[in-house]
């Protein structure tokens, strides 16, 4: 269900919502994403969308304090992984 490039980039990147690691592996990481049912988008405007559906106050959030929002992930690809922790 996910992309490669999704799971090195949480993977990689972890750090900046997590304390401690959650995953080691490769395999690791795209369970976890599997079990927190992580979420791809393909703007910042359907981060922003997402993050209001579930419930998250982004009414007054720039598009780039969404980007740096510590469970929103930058893809190479130019998507985002958005990961509830």
């Amino acid at each position: 269900m996910y992309t490669e490039e999704c799971i090195r980039t949480f993977l990689k990147n972890q750090g900046q919502l997590f304390d401690e690691p959650v995953a080691e592996t490769y395999e690791e990481a795209e369970e976890f994403l599997e079990d927190c049912m992580a979420v791809v988008a393909d703007s910042l405007k359907e981060v922003r969308q997402y993050l209001k559906d579930a419930g998250a106050d982004v009414e007054g959030m720039t598009l780039k304090e969404l980007e740096e929002a510590s469970e929103v992930f930058a893809l190479p690809d130019g998507k985002y992984l958005i990961v509830e922790g």
